[in-house]
């Protein structure tokens, strides 16, 4: 059954992306990541330059050849439905990624805006709802005393 973690409190949904994406590849993961075609085409930007020292290889999936796909350790696709790998899935989209369930790992990134937190929950109870055990983890930045 799929692992299911919510990150919440992401003060941005790009910004927490690029830096998920960066940690999972340094370890070896293949993942794909789905969304809007809009938000998809950001984060594509911001894998480029997010970080001057560093290159978080990847590819759009609606416009990558086969063999590029399979060489790609992250894959930027709308569906997760013809992913070409399976094993971490991270939806930035506001509805529940069609296919998840193939996936070794799901993380859904929440911000702190009502609409996004709204919708998480509807994602979260889906999931529960289906007897997924849920992950949470608070990613708000923390409070110095």
């Amino acid at each position: 059954m799929t692992e299911v973690s919510f990150h919440f409190n992401a003060p941005d949904k790009i910004g927490h992306a690029c830096r998920l994406l960066r940690k999972a590849v340094a370890s070896g993961a293949k993942v794909v990541v789905t969304g809007d075609d809009k938000l998809l085409r950001e984060l594509d930007v911001a894998l480029w330059t997010f970080s001057a020292l560093e290159f978080v290889p990847h590819c759009l999936g609606a416009s990558a050849s086969p063999s590029v796909l399979a060489a790609s350790p992250v894959v930027l696709a709308e569906s997760a439905r013809s992913a070409p790998h399976q094993h971490v899935l991270v939806n930035l989209g506001t509805g529940v990624p069609e296919g998840f369930e193939r996936f070794e790992r799901l993380i859904e990134v929440v911000t702190v805006e009502d609409d996004d937190r709204q919708q998480g929950r509807q994602r979260w109870k889906h999931y529960a709802d289906r007897g997924y055990a849920i992950k949470r983890e608070n990613i708000a930045p923390r409070e110095t005393h």
